[in-house]
Parts: C-alpha cells; sequence; structure tokens
C-alpha cells in the first residue's frame, strides 16, 4: 500500500527582484503565484473571459429554458415557503421531482434583478465559468499551468457543458459540485489534512441536495483511493472518512430531516413520489429506479429486458458513443480512456522511497481515472430515465484526464511517449471525422479538414519520436509542472540543443512541437464548432440536446433541432407512430405511450396540440408533458382576471403545462399530478373541495381536450397506469379532468380551452 507525500511541486524559482518586491491585490490576480510562468496567469484570465463570454452571450434567446424549473424560479422568487421546499408554485400546491439547491441560486437571482430569463440563467452560467477555474487550480497543482489550460479549455468546449450551463436544469450546479469534490480530495490526499475530505464531504452532501443520488456515483472510487494513497496511518484514513461522511449526512440531511419530519399538510405535496415521501422519491423515482428502470410515475418507465433502457435507448458499453449521445461527450472519451491505461502504466512502478511526485501524479490519474470510469460504467447500462445532457457529469473527468495526460507523455519525451500521443491524436481525428459525418449536411468540409490534419499532426508526433529518443535531454522523472510544457507548449519544450547536432535536433523540436500544436487544434475543432452550434441556437423544454441534427438521433433526446433530419430516417416518438424526417422514414414508437404520440401533442396527452394558448414552444415536446406552451395575450388575460381573490389562478395536468401560464401570468397555477400529471397529488376529494372553497378559478386544457386515459386494451391501460399523465384510467388527473368537463362550462381565448370552475353547468 503506497502512500502519498506532502505536495513538492517542481516550480522554477523567481527572480530575486520579483521576490523581494511587495505584490499588492491585483498584481496577484493578474500575475498569478511567483512560481508559475509568467504567462500562466493570464492565460487563465484569457480563457475565463472567453468562457463566460461563450456562456453568456445571448443568453435570454432560450427563454426561460426549461419552464418547470423556470416557474419554480419564480414560486420560490416571491414565497420564502415555496423556495424553502422547492415549490412549482408560490402557493405550494406541490414540489418540483428534485431537491431544491439548485434552484436558490436563480431565486435569489431573481430576486435580485426581477423575473426574466436573463435573471434565471446567468447564475448557471457563471457556475460554468467556475467549473473552468476549479478544475484548472486542481490539474495545475500537479501537472502545471498547461495541463490546467488544456483540460480547463476541453471543459469549457464540450458542447453537453456548454449546452447545461447555459440552461436552467439541476445538472450545471451538480458538475461544479462535483469537480469542486474532486479537488478537495486531491488536496486531502497531498498532505492528509482532514479539513480538506471534510470540504469534499460538504460539496457531495450539497450535490444530494441538487440532484440526489446522482452526485454520490464516484464516492466509492474516492473513497477507496483515499484509504490505498493517503499520507497517513491507516486508522486516521479511516477516521477521516468517517467524518468525511459525518459532513455529507449533516450538509445533506438537515433538508430531508426537515421535510420528512413535517405533517404532510404543513408542507407540498413532494413531486415525483407515489406515497408523499421524500425518501422515496430519493430511493424510487430518482434513485435506484434509474438503474433498472423500475420507475413508478415516469415517462416510458418500467424495464423491457433485452439490453433495451426501459424506453430510454440501448444500453451497453458503446452507448456513449452511439448517435443520441457521441456528439455530447464524446469527442475526447477514447482519448481519455487511452491516456488514463498509458498514464497508470507508466507510473505504476513509482514507489515512494524511489520517485515519490511520480507516486502524487499516479494517485490524481487514479482519483480522476476512478471518477470517469465509475460514471460511465452507470451511464452506460443503466436502463430507467436516461437523457443526453445527463453526460455533462463526465465532462470534466474527460477533461483533466486529456490534459494530464497528454502533458505527463509530452515531458516524458521518448520513443514509447511519442508515439502513444499520435496515437491518441490519429484516434481522436478518425472519431471526430465520424461524430461530424453524422451530420453530413453539417459543415461538410470540417470533417474532412479534421481528419486530414489529425493524421498529419500525428504522423508527426509518430517521425518525430525516434529523433525523440535517441537524441535530446529527456526531463526528469515528474516533469516540470510549471513550465509550459504539454501539448499547448511543445514547442517551448523542445529537447536541448546538444552540442554535436544541435541545429538538427531543434529541428525536430519546432516539427514536433508544431504536430502537437496541430493535434491539438483538429481535436478541439469538432467539439468547437459543436459548442458554437449550440451557443446560437435556443434551447427549451425538459429534453434538450447540443449540436445539429444527427443521423439516427431522436427519442429520447429529442429538443430543438433532433426533430427531424434531412434525408435521415426519422425518430421514433411514443405511442408507435414514427415522425418523418425529410425524405427518411418513419421511426418505430416505443410501446406503453398512450394516445398516438403525435409530437406537439395527440390524444392522452396532456395539453393537446399544438399546445394550448398557441403553438408549442419547442419542437421538442410531447404536447405540454415534455415542453411549455406559448400563452397567448387573451389567454393571458383570462387566467389574470381577479386572480387575486384566487389561491391558484389556474390549475393543468402536468407541471409543464401549468408552468407555462404561471410564468406569463406571475400567478400560482397547480401543476395537477406533478411533472407527468402521474402524481396522486391532488385527489379528487381534494380537488373538489378547493373547487367548493373557492381556491382555483380555471383548469386549463388543450384543443383536443382534457386528458383521458389511453384507449386500447388491457397492456395499453397498464402502461398508461405506469407510466402517463394521470396515472391511468383511475388515476387522479383523468378523474379530476372528467369530473371538470362534465360540471362546469367552457370558455375559449386566444384558441386556449378553460373550464371556468365558478361556473357551473345547468
Amino acid at each position: 500500500m503506497s502512500t502519498r507525500p506532502p505536495h513538492t511541486q517542481q516550480e522554477p524559482t523567481a527572480a530575486p527582484d520579483d521576490a523581494a518586491a511587495p505584490r499588492g491585490f491585483l498584481q496577484r490576480v493578474v500575475r498569478g503565484r511567483p512560481e508559475d510562468p509568467r504567462w500562466a496567469r493570464p492565460a487563465l484570465l484569457a480563457l475565463l473571459v472567453v468562457t463566460a463570454a461563450l456562456y453568456l452571450w445571448d443568453l435570454s434567446a432560450s427563454k426561460y429554458a426549461n419552464q418547470f424549473y423556470s416557474a419554480a424560479v419564480q414560486a420560490g422568487s416571491v414565497s420564502w415557503k415555496a423556495f424553502f421546499f422547492g415549490s412549482s408554485d408560490a402557493a405550494n400546491a406541490i414540489t418540483v421531482d428534485k431537491p431544491p439547491a439548485s434552484l436558490w441560486p436563480m431565486e435569489l437571482s431573481v430576486r435580485l434583478f426581477g423575473l426574466s430569463p436573463w435573471a434565471v440563467l446567468v447564475p448557471e452560467a457563471l457556475m460554468g465559468v467556475a467549473a473552468v477555474g476549479v478544475l484548472y487550480g486542481a490539474v495545475r497543482r500537479r501537472f502545471g499551468a498547461a495541463a490546467g489550460l488544456l483540460s480547463a479549455g476541453a471543459l469549457a468546449l464540450t458542447p453537453v457543458a456548454a449546452l447545461m450551463f447555459r440552461f436552467n436544469n439541476p445538472d450545471a450546479m451538480l458538475c461544479l459540485l462535483m469537480v469542486c469534490a474532486v479537488a478537495c480530495v486531491l488536496r486531502a490526499l497531498e498532505a492528509g489534512r482532514t479539513k480538506w475530505l471534510v470540504l469534499a464531504g460538504v460539496c457531495f452532501g450539497l450535490g444530494f441536495l441538487t440532484k440526489t443520488l446522482q452526485a454520490w456515483l464516484i464516492l466509492p472510487a474516492l473513497a477507496v483511493v483515499y484509504v490505498c494513497c493517503a499520507p497517513v496511518r491507516l486508522p486516521k484514513r479511516l477516521g477521516q472518512l468517517l467524518l468525511a461522511g459525518l459532513a455529507l449526512v449533516v450538509s445533506g440531511g438537515w433538508w430531508v430531516a426537515i421535510v420528512e419530519l413535517l405533517p404532510a399538510s404543513a408542507r407540498p405535496y413532494v413531486g415525483g413520489s407515489q406515497t408523499n415521501s421524500f425518501l422515496e422519491l430519493t430511493f424510487g423515482y430518482n434513485g435506484f429506479g434509474r438503474i433498472d428502470g423500475n420507475e413508478r410515475g415516469s415517462v416510458g418507465g418500467g424495464h423491457r429486458g433485452g439490453g433495451m433502457g426501459g424506453g430510454w435507448g440501448q444500453t451497453g458499453i458503446t452507448r456513449l458513443f452511439s448517435s443520441d449521445m457521441g456528439g455530447q461527450i464524446s469527442w475526447l472519451l477514447p482519448a481519455a480512456l487511452i491516456l488514463l491505461v498509458v498514464a497508470v502504466g507508466v507510473l505504476w512502478r513509482a514507489r515512494r522511497a524511489v520517485d515519490a511526485e511520480r507516486a502524487a501524479q499516479r494517485t490524481e490519474f487514479l482519483v480522476w481515472g476512478g471518477a470517469l470510469l465509475m460514471t460511465f460504467t452507470i451511464f452506460s447500462f443503466m436502463s430507467g430515465i436516461f437523457h443526453q445532457y445527463y453526460n455533462i457529469a463526465l465532462a470534466p473527468y474527460v477533461a483533466a484526464l486529456v490534459g494530464m495526460g497528454s502533458v505527463l507523455l509530452w515531458r516524458r519525451g521518448g520513443r514509447l511517449a511519442r508515439g502513444v500521443l499520435g496515437a491518441v491524436v490519429a484516434v481522436t481525428a478518425v472519431w471526430s471525422y465520424v461524430l461530424l459525418d453524422r451530420s453530413p449536411q453539417w459543415l461538410p468540409w470540417l470533417r474532412w479538414v479534421v481528419l486530414v490534419l489529425g493524421l498529419l499532426a500525428a504522423l508527426g508526433l509518430l517521425l518525430t519520436a525516434g529523433s525523440a529518443a535517441r537524441g535530446g535531454a529527456r526531463p526528469a522523472a515528474g516533469g516540470d509542472p510549471a513550465a509550459g510544457g504539454g501539448v499547448a507548449g511543445a514547442a517551448a519544450q523542445a529537447p536541448a540543443p546538444a552540442p554535436v547536432s544541435g541545429r538538427v535536433r531543434q529541428r525536430v523540436g519546432v516539427v514536433a512541437g508544431v504536430a502537437a500544436g496541430l493535434g491539438v487544434a483538429t481535436a478541439l475543432a469538432g467539439p468547437l464548432a459543436y459548442t458554437l452550434d449550440t451557443v446560437n441556437t435556443p434551447k427549451g423544454g425538459s429534453i434538450v440536446t447540443a449540436g445539429p441534427a444527427v443521423q439516427g438521433g431522436g427519442f429520447p433526446g429529442g429538443g430543438r433541432g433532433r426533430m427531424s433530419w434531412k434525408g435521415g430516417k426519422g425518430f421514433a416518438v411514443p405511442g408507435g407512430t414514427g415522425v418523418r424526417g425529410k425524405g427518411g422514414k418513419a421511426g418505430q414508437g416505443f410501446p406503453g405511450f398512450p394516445g398516438g404520440g403525435r409530437m406537439g401533442g395527440g390524444p392522452g396527452l396532456p395539453g393537446g396540440a399544438p399546445g394550448h394558448g398557441g403553438r408549442s414552444h419547442g419542437a421538442g415536446g410531447m404536447g405540454g408533458l415534455l415542453d411549455g406552451a406559448s400563452v397567448s395575450g387573451q389567454a393571458q388575460r383570462l387566467v389574470e382576471r381577479n386572480a387575486d381573490r384566487y389561491t391558484w389562478a389556474a390549475a393543468a395536468v402536468g407541471s409543464q403545462n401549468a408552468a407555462s401560464y404561471q410564468l406569463a401570468t406571475q400567478k400560482p397555477v397547480m401543476a395537477v399530478g406533478g411533472f407527468n400529471g402521474s402524481d396522486p397529488s391532488p385527489t379528487l376529494a381534494q380537488f373538489q373541495r378547493y373547487v367548493a372553497e373557492g381556491r382555483i378559478h380555471y383548469f386549463v386544457v388543450g384543443e383536443r381536450g382534457v386528458f383521458r386515459a389511453a384507449p386500447g386494451g388491457a397492456e395499453g391501460k397498464r402502461a398508461a397506469g405506469r407510466a402517463m399523465p394521470g396515472g391511468g384510467e383511475q388515476g387522479p388527473a383523468t378523474q379530476i379532468s372528467t369530473w371538470v368537463e362534465k360540471t362546469f362550462k367552457k370558455v375559449t381565448a386566444g384558441g386556449a380551452t378553460f373550464y371556468d370552475l365558478t361556473q357551473r353547468k345547468a
């Protein structure tokens, strides 16, 4: 069992004048650490500025993005009770189906700046900038500024990261917290300091309050590495882990304890649960149900077997390289896996008595690599709900391994190291070509440029590998972490010229440096193009993807730009009805979705089509289930009329349906049945009592009428009861919709249909 030494970074000493000169705050910010090369801090600041500009650019174009969370933000900005519980409306009928931590920064922003798309989304963009900065700091400490910049730049340009750091789902905050958690574990490993491990536990606890158990996917890997490699005695390691676990429980459990101990009448219904229990939500719908596919209240839930993800795509080792997933995260994934294996192999023989720095570097590869492999494995084989944007969880791990591995091998020099780098560049170029070829109508020249230049860069590295092995000076083991080495600073790290053939070696170094720089450029060209497309394309709804339309891309994942592919095969839609791509064939639908499954709504889908109050807000929504409606001015004025006299200005089946009207009017709108319309809240009796007490004014429906369970045989009814809004033929939402239709007068406004719950039929 090896131990990790205290942090002993080999840095060039600063000039005496610099060391003696007093350094003010501004100088420290601009110049950075005295031991860093002069270009390091300006380069970092430039990277952060560019990242901020990229993530903030035209941020309001996506409007309220995912209206489900934006409505909860609006509610929390006017009600502290809704703020605490994460309620969907300010009257606290039901919560969102996640803990509330990810909503809190957005709600504080809206309280400060007022309700607007920019105020909702700007905290997410700033979290992205922070994640890039923290990743740089974590990698730089052991591998130097060049590795830190390469890792941070790769994270900033990962398409799914650019997507989610401009969106309002919980994944942005979770990604930042996981980067902070890993950074704290690495600091704890340097000298076995307890405080850093406790801070990591706090990050994991806050991660739990962001997206429950997903925050703990990497915990086993990090705990094992700490037990094996921390530079303190084993009993102390175990004690430190217990303290970190206590910090995790306290920071993540205080809110859970309050929710579980409060009487149900004193808090909103726990959205996404079937028993009004947050623990059930945590371990069921949001927990093990995501792994085995047995999800109550899910859209398309239920395990199928045969390698299918319960309606959420094919599972298996190649899942994240598929058409739907590949362009989101996998650009550098093969490179990260290759570099992880090679780097650990190269450093494996290091022992404390032989080479402490190499042992420390190996430990960092084990931390980042363990996090990557745990997340990759679970994402590849989970059978429950799985969307493309979940892959942001992998982005910092992939980026860190690419930056660390590239710089480590470059500094080692020699035939093997340069040969591996050449192979990595070649594999990345070929895989980038494959990913770009999945969108043949989009920038068709780019895939050929990336392929040709990438292979030329790989060839240059391979041809100079032999010369590097025969000649030039080889860096000391562990390298110089701050001397600007690595792929990004290749020209500056050319082997020192020898007296006999210095000119030849210099030319070889220049060729190798140019090849390395070209390799970096081609490796990032595809992700950069995808990211720019993502930034320039408004995103909305519950399911979004980065980049252009792809061949074979479709439900689940949908999102704008994925609804059809020109000349492609189309995509599958619930209900057994495929939607055609232009010039292509219809896809095969998913069984178990009642109502035909026409995009934009249809019989059996709440909200109808094209969406109540106007056209659907985005192309990616199943009616009002996965995306909200565009509310017309007439419909908005109707709902606002005398709204202050009622607890809820309106009620609608499904959270997206309710969210559209709540955001348009800024009045509470009850989401009957929660997100999917399948939660048993309120019951018919509760709803009837609210109506009798005069607490709800309107009931919102779509152009195709109120929600009803799917027609058909027993299997269709069972599927509807398990998966779809209304909870099946006898579900509360269905019962409420039927009662409302039979009992109250219908009114229309701006193409939308309502029932006035104060006006009974004769």
